[in-house]
């Protein structure tokens, strides 16, 4: 059996804001393929967990460290977004962060923008490189809304689609990076039972198609019980419990901070 393979590796982090820790102690790994779970009370830290592994955040102890694409070992705790999506992080937000006012094809084909080959003189006199690249672009961004069912949309402003759609767009937008972990933070926040069992189904497929690892933020127990392998509990920024979803179900500690009142 082959051995698994370290995504992400979180060591004795800690956070601490103008004298208040929000996270404390926190330790965990991620392996290649894993589909992994953050749950908690409101205000546990778990935005805050993914703000310091997106590089939103950084850490005021501890070490978060990163497998890129070619499996070489980053520690990411000073990183920015950028550099962290170069590298292949992309997550999504709680509160839909689309380009409203550009259409659904052009909101993905921002995201592509870092894997452009093209220099500014290319795009200056418009040559034959920097048509071929736009080509690309658009083609690459079509497959993806394609896949989504999203692409005959691809014409629409983005802020006219419905709900939904734009939780499945921001997926699209996170996708285009090319990330080898996928942080999904509350995906079907706002959703109804349907749109949240289209949304269940979503993350299957992506995890396979894309060869994703994938952590997600989610209050939704249903979805999370039902597609994720592995479970973290935050509660008041230190994760209490992790392990499978029956092994979640019947822990004294997670019954009475979250699942008791769920």
């Amino acid at each position: 059996m082959a051995e698994k393979k370290l995504v992400l590796q979180v060591s004795n982090v800690q956070i601490v804001f103008g004298g208040l820790c929000a996270i404390s102690d926190a330790s965990f790994d991620l392996y290649e393929g894993e589909l992994i779970g953050l749950i908690g009370p409101n205000g546990a830290g778990k935005t805050t967990m993914f703000n310091m592994v997106s590089g939103l955040y950084t850490p005021t102890s501890g070490q978060i460290s990163f497998w890129d694409r070619n499996d070489k070992v980053q520690v990411i705790n000073k990183m920015g977004p950028a550099q962290l999506n170069k590298l292949g992080i992309a997550r999504t937000f709680q509160n839909i962060r689309l380009f409203g006012n550009l259409s659904v094809l052009d909101n993905v084909r921002i995201a592509l923008h870092s894997s452009r080959s093209i220099n500014p003189l290319d795009v200056l006199f418009r040559t034959p490189k920097f048509r071929q690249d736009e080509k690309l672009m658009t083609e690459k961004s079509m497959h993806l809304l394609k896949l989504f069912n999203i692409n005959e949309k691809a014409g629409e402003l983005a802020k006219n689609l419905p709900y939904g759609e734009q939780r499945k767009l921001e997926i699209v937008r996170a996708l285009a990076s090319n990330p080898k972990l996928l942080l999904l933070d509350e995906p079907a926040a706002g959703m109804n039972p349907q749109e949240t069992k289209e949304l269940m189904d979503l993350i299957a497929f992506i995890r396979k198609e894309f060869n994703l690892t994938i952590l997600l933020i989610e209050h939704d127990m249903k979805l999370v019980m039902g597609i994720c392998e592995r479970i973290m509990v935050l509660n008041y920024g230190r994760i209490i419990a992790n392990g499978t979803a029956e092994e979640i179900r019947s822990n004294d500690d997670v019954v009475k901070a979250y699942l008791g009142n769920n």
